[in-house]
């Protein structure tokens, strides 16, 4: 949507179009919509032109404000912003890229931890990869100089490691995978819909 908006109107057709056949397996269940999720993120990165940090952190708060915003759970929301209240540090950690879940927390008032990337000629890359699974629960325990983590809210699979680090975890709107995880570990769930 933002390079429709911002760069072109036939560039976002026709990226929309490359990447409908994978999508419509995504739909049916025959790819599995968390890494096919966050391949295209990857991705996209490269999509974005003539890029430096202040263009991208517009662009950045741009898709939080027309997209993700939106979309999120209000009532995970006010639970984090209970946290907040009554005094604990709460940081949102996702692989999405850095700049992008910085706007996204700025709005709850937490701060956040994500994929670091760097821009290079305009152009925006991961510095590292992405920080999923094992390693988001790594990069949230040494920036937090931490052993464990109070609590910990996850809703994909791929949290499994980060929920397994923390004295409370809990699955918001989890996947089948992480349902069941959350089910045999007893865990809190919230608001599963099958």
């Amino acid at each position: 949507d933002w390079i429709k908006v911002h760069q072109s109107k036939k560039q976002a057709r026709w990226l929309t179009a490359s990447m409908l056949p994978s999508y419509l397996l995504v739909k049916i269940g025959l790819i599995d919509p968390q890494p096919w999720g966050q391949g295209l993120m990857i991705k996209s990165l490269t999509w974005l032109k003539d890029m430096d940090e202040e263009k991208f952190a517009k662009a950045s708060e741009w898709a939080v404000e027309h997209n993700l915003w939106l979309k999120r759970r209000k009532d995970v929301i006010a639970r984090l912003q209970e946290h907040v209240k009554a005094g604990a540090e709460v940081y949102l950690a996702s692989s999405v890229v850095e700049p992008i879940a910085d706007a996204f927390a700025k709005r709850i008032g937490i701060q956040a931890i994500g994929s670091p990337v760097m821009i290079d000629d305009g152009k925006v890359h991961l510095k590292d990869g992405l920080v999923k699974s094992e390693r988001k629960i790594e990069e949230v325990l040494t920036r937090l100089n931490v052993d464990k983590v109070d609590y910990a809210y996850g809703d994909t699979f791929m949290d499994i490691p980060m929920l397994e680090n923390a004295v409370h975890p809990v699955a918001v709107y989890p996947d089948e995978r992480l349902h069941q995880t959350a089910i045999a570990n007893g865990w809190e769930i919230i608001a599963f819909r099958p």
